[in-house]
């Protein structure tokens, strides 16, 4: 069984990262998406509201999990047993950042691969920050996010009066 690890914040999920996940999906039997809790940053979402979000949008893909982890992303992989690292890129300077974080995941623990999917053009310029930003203006979000997620985003700005709408 191959099973591969697609971490991130996710915070919030986007169309770009839903993209990444279900072609993901289609290579691996089993994939799990890995929710970071990062506590350098403070996120919009809590990560169980993001996990909620995740399995609400996948719950169609029956071999995606959605789990959430803090620490060292080699140790989550091994805690569920993956073989690999999936990462998405939208462009070549994500492609720097990613390269050397998967240089330093294979000094960690030469075992993991990486695998990296480039993100389909029509999401490659599109950021969870980017979707916050224009959120917090009062823009339009829904070509960016599930409308479901837009829902919940713009009712966090709103709660946070950051929302303009």
């Amino acid at each position: 069984m191959i099973r591969a690890v697609y971490p991130g914040s996710f915070d919030p999920v986007t169309f770009g990262h839903i993209d990444v996940i279900k072609r993901a999906s289609r290579l691996v039997d089993e994939l799990v998406v890995g929710v970071l809790h990062n506590k350098a940053k403070i996120p919009l979402f809590s990560v169980e509201e993001r996990v909620k979000m995740l399995n609400e949008v996948f719950e169609n893909l029956a071999n995606v999990k959605v789990i959430p982890f803090e620490g060292l992303l080699v140790d989550f992989v091994k805690s569920v047993e993956a073989q690999m690292v999936i990462r998405g890129l939208r462009a070549i300077t994500d492609f720097e950042y990613e390269l050397q974080m998967a240089q330093t995941n294979h000094k960690l623990s030469p075992d993991i691969e990486t695998v990296f999917l480039t993100t389909g053009l029509e999401y490659s310029y599109l950021s969870s920050t980017m979707v916050k930003e224009v959120a917090a203006f009062g823009g339009d979000i829904t070509r960016f996010v599930p409308e479901a997620v837009a829902c919940k985003i713009q009712g966090k700005m709103k709660i946070k009066g950051e929302c303009k709408s």
